[in-house]
């Protein structure tokens, strides 16, 4: 058995785990690659061999781990993509919103580039990674497997979902493979954490952990959070609200870039919040500049499985009560959005400012004082977000310098990513140390930070930081 390490090896986007086990092949997660240094690798064809593969596990619908499934598809596999129900509904919606901004974002790159009479760089290809047919060929492969249902996906090969709290159907995967290759009593089980999240967070149940006494022979643990410790959840009202309130002051403009799934609702839910209990003004518009937002809302709704009565009663208020809250969803809306005159909040994706309506947005309102950028999750590195979130004096946004002049302001602890404490505790949790455990998922320093930590407290414990397309042989 042998893995290759594709994606999120030595950073955060891109999650793509390949194994090979005797005569069959399967992929966990096929994400698209974020950062602008690595972002050549979404043109690669790794595996080198997608009709090869047997299946694709999904842990999440994330575009970080799904974005790349209809690349993969149109490059020639025709194996089943595995996901929880919910996972797989979102991520039919991600794939299409993806493909529609990608071709948006490149129609409205060779319109610049044919005004400033540019020719395209010849290491980024002009064109989308995937068109909207390769979404539709995707979806047809898609199975659904429910939480804590072991299923057999084929001889000696064995699956079972999780709940990882990170977002809406996210999960932990278990694999269990008995192989002609092993001992009949030794089957491999392996766990890939994908992306785990926090207790205490709204609308979704707290993360499983692992409780088999099967020993695990091999875990992936993500490490987004490796080399920090997070604020307490119980003071992002109290960071949202003083944001909120001093841009409003200033009668400027607060640009939020959120996640369309699972970050939006929480945060239209805690403003709401924050207006019933009088600590910040209840007639400043807000505005959810986001097509997929609106809809991923409507899905939370068809999934309670993932969430109790209380949290779904939160999700529907945050996204269907508040006042003068409007819901876009088309470009002409969005672009009235640049002419409306005295304070507003204003949340649009993408979360990492790659890409979609927060770049117009932040392009227009960057580079006045009275505005604030509001961030309110993970800026991977090399994203624009994190460029902005580091202190540039000026970023490129749609081929043009920005003078960063708003308010940048970070609200901690609402990500929906397990800190190193969490990781440590879940980890531990197993009734059993696993014998392997490869980190992954996070920047160098961060996976290096988890592995030693983990070291430290088992120190015969085998932890490894792999490399980006790294093989490891079992």
């Amino acid at each position: 058995m042998e893995f290759q390490f594709c994606g999120a090896a030595g950073s955060v986007t891109g999650s793509k785990h390949l194994v090979v086990c005797d005569n069959f092949q399967f992929l966990v997660d096929c994400g698209l690659v974020q950062e602008r240094a690595h972002i050549g690798r979404n043109w690669e064809r790794l595996p080198e061999t997608p009709s090869a593969l047997d299946a694709v596990f999904l842990t999440h619908a994330h575009l970080d781990h799904c974005g790349l499934l209809p690349k993969l598809v149109a490059d020639g596999f025709k194996g089943a993509i595995y996901g929880t129900p919910a996972t797989l509904e979102l991520t039919r919606l991600i794939l299409f919103d993806s493909a529609r901004i990608q071709e948006e974002d490149v129609a409205f790159k060779r319109k610049r580039h044919a005004k400033e009479n540019r020719k395209p760089n010849p290491n980024r290809p002009n064109r989308a990674l995937y068109a909207q047919s390769d979404v539709d060929a995707t979806l047809r492969l898609f199975r659904p497997i429910p939480y804590s249902t072991p299923t057999q996906i084929a001889p000696g090969v064995r699956a079972t979902f999780r709940d990882a709290g990170h977002i809406l159907g996210s999960s932990f995967i278990e694999i269990e493979l008995t192989r002609p290759a092993f001992d009949a009593d030794e089957p491999r089980r392996l766990v890939f954490s994908g992306d785990l999240g926090r207790a205490n967070r709204p609308i979704l149940r707290d993360p499983e952990c692992y409780v088999d006494e099967a020993p695990v022979s091999h875990l992936f643990l993500e490490s987004t959070y490796g080399d920090r410790v997070s604020d307490a959840i119980e003071t992002v009202d109290d960071q949202l609200a003083d944001a909120i309130s001093r841009t409003v002051a200033r009668g400027g403009k607060a640009i939020m870039p959120v996640f369309a799934v699972e970050r939006a609702q929480e945060i239209l839910y805690r403003i709401a919040t924050l207006r019933e209990g009088g600590r910040i003004p209840s007639d400043v518009p807000v505005f959810l500049d986001s097509p997929m937002a609106v809809e991923a809302t409507e899905i939370f709704v068809r999934h309670p499985e993932c969430f109790d009565e209380e949290t779904l009663e939160l999700s529907k208020r945050g996204a269907q009560t508040l006042s003068n809250l409007g819901l876009l969803r088309t470009p002409d809306e969005s672009r009235k959005l640049n002419d409306m005159k005295g304070p507003a909040l204003i949340l649009a994706s993408s979360g990492m400012c790659n890409a979609g309506r927060i770049k117009h947005h932040l392009a227009n309102h960057i580079g006045d004082a009275k505005n604030s950028v509001v961030f309110l999750g993970y800026q991977a590195a090399g994203t624009l977000g994190r460029l902005i979130v580091d202190g540039a004096p000026e970023v490129r946004i749609h081929g043009k310098p920005r003078k960063v002049k708003a308010e940048i302001i970070v609200v901690r602890g609402v990500s929906g990513h397990a800190d190193q404490n969490e990781l440590l505790a879940w980890r531990a949790a197993m009734p059993n140390p696993p014998k392997t455990t490869f980190v992954v998922h996070g920047e160098k320093s961060a996976s290096q930070a988890l592995a030693s930590k983990i070291r430290e407290r088992e120190p015969d414990a085998f932890v490894y930081v792999p490399e980006h397309a790294e093989i490891y042989k079992d």
